[in-house]
């Protein structure tokens, strides 16, 4: 049995832990629910996330069960909790005892300041990799969507985070589980504006066009 406890503040960009809750619960879901994901915020009470999602935890720093895995999203909200030590004490705490640890975006300034980052390499948003370079002792990786680091697994920004639990889970689950909880997620990429390929988009008749952006 895996337990993801996935920590929740004000101000936390939604997909950071959305998009690896899906991955998580899916996969928990494909295993007969073996495994478990909660939410975990300093205060019981409501979260208001970055775009205005308001979200209930399952537990508070000091209540919930021992965990397995650790996920630490970003968002606007680090810039705060940066400066918290209830939180970054509790992060310090947690990764000492869990088997992994992760973070998505700039949930990577936490596991700096709390500790668990440092000396190591990590991803995070490609806005934030230079601010997050000065802080010293860290090497940001600016070419990967996640990092693997020993048992830390950081990656880059928002949908990154997908990425790298579906990694996660096929490590610890195996490469067909991995296969399987993405293919019940639909997780495809196929995004319809690239930054430098033309718009490709299907007319009714099913037959392929191309128009310009």
């Amino acid at each position: 049995m895996t337990t993801y406890g996935l920590l929740v503040f004000d101000g936390a960009e939604e997909l950071d832990f959305a998009g690896p809750w899906e991955v998580f619960t899916a996969s928990a879901m494909l295993r007969d629910h073996a495994d478990t994901a909660l939410l975990v915020a300093e205060h019981p009470g409501a979260v208001r996330c970055n775009k205005g999602m308001r979200v209930l935890p399952d537990h508070t720093l000091d209540d919930h069960p021992p965990l397995d895995v650790l996920l630490v999203p970003g968002g606007n909200g680090t810039r705060r909790e940066v400066s918290n030590p209830v939180v970054l004490d509790w992060i310090r705490t947690t990764a000492a005892t869990a088997a992994w640890t992760t973070s998505v975006c700039t949930g990577a300034l936490l596991l700096h300041e709390a500790g668990p980052a440092r000396g190591h390499r990590v991803a995070t948003h490609h806005l934030f990799e230079d601010t997050l370079r000065a802080r010293g002792d860290i090497t940001v990786v600016r070419d990967a969507r996640y990092v693997v680091d020993g048992n830390l697994v950081t990656s880059q920004g928002v949908s990154a985070g997908i990425d790298m639990a579906l990694w996660l889970v096929g490590h610890l689950h195996g490469r067909d589980h991995a296969r399987a909880v993405r293919r019940y997620i639909q997780y495809d990429p196929a995004p319809p504006y690239l930054a430098d390929e033309p718009l490709v988009t299907v007319r009714e008749t099913g037959e392929a066009a191309t128009a310009a952006p």
